[in-house]
């Protein structure tokens, strides 16, 4: 390995170790206690070695929810693709991306709440929303009656982004929650949305 190669790999380690701690500190404490201080701390570097990384708390928070909205992709697919049918899928979607969003708030909150970087809906998205994004397409595909694909897609992604929002502030009755989700797949299928 040549000295290039050998650097070049110590600061993707860097790197990722810099976005891991923040994302457990902001699981732990919440994204307020993310600080440049409290990361150079944990990661035992110095802030002028995270700010040659990254520019600020935003860049910060852009790279963990990249890697969050990566993981969710994931875990969307395989449900997706583990479902019997098209109705079978939008629910297996729809449980999949609430119960991510109920076990990690504060990524959630990176990937779809807090300021970043990341560009949404147009043409300069990075491939990693794109992937996400396709993953409703697929999934509301064959439940479009005639719909734009596209614009059932971000209607259902809103919809499951309100009640994982408003589930996670605790502003919705609990006992509830599988009656919202059933009215929303039912909803779609139909037609009715």
């Amino acid at each position: 390995m040549s000295v290039q190669q050998r650097r070049e790999r110590e600061r993707a380690e860097r790197h990722r170790l810099i976005v891991d701690a923040a994302r457990e500190l902001a699981e732990s404490e919440g994204w307020g206690a993310v600080t440049t201080r409290r990361l150079s701390e944990r990661v035992a570097y110095s802030q002028p070695v995270l700010y040659s990384h990254f520019t600020g708390k935003e860049a910060i928070v852009t790279a963990v929810a990249a890697d969050g909205i990566e993981e969710l992709t994931v875990a969307l697919r395989t449900a997706r693709t583990g479902a019997a049918g098209p109705a079978e899928a939008l629910t297996a979607l729809a449980v999949t991306y609430l119960a991510f969003a109920r076990a990690h708030p504060a990524l959630y909150e990176a990937m779809f709440v807090r300021r970043t970087a990341l560009e949404f809906a147009t043409e300069n998205s990075p491939e990693v929303l794109k992937a996400a994004f396709a993953e409703f397409l697929h999934t509301v595909g064959p439940l479009t009656g005639g719909r734009d694909p596209a614009t059932l897609a971000e209607l259902v992604w809103s919809a499951l982004h309100g009640l994982a929002t408003l589930d996670g502030t605790d502003r919705l009755r609990p006992d509830l929650a599988e009656d919202r989700l059933e009215l929303l797949v039912d909803a779609v299928v139909s037609g009715g949305v």
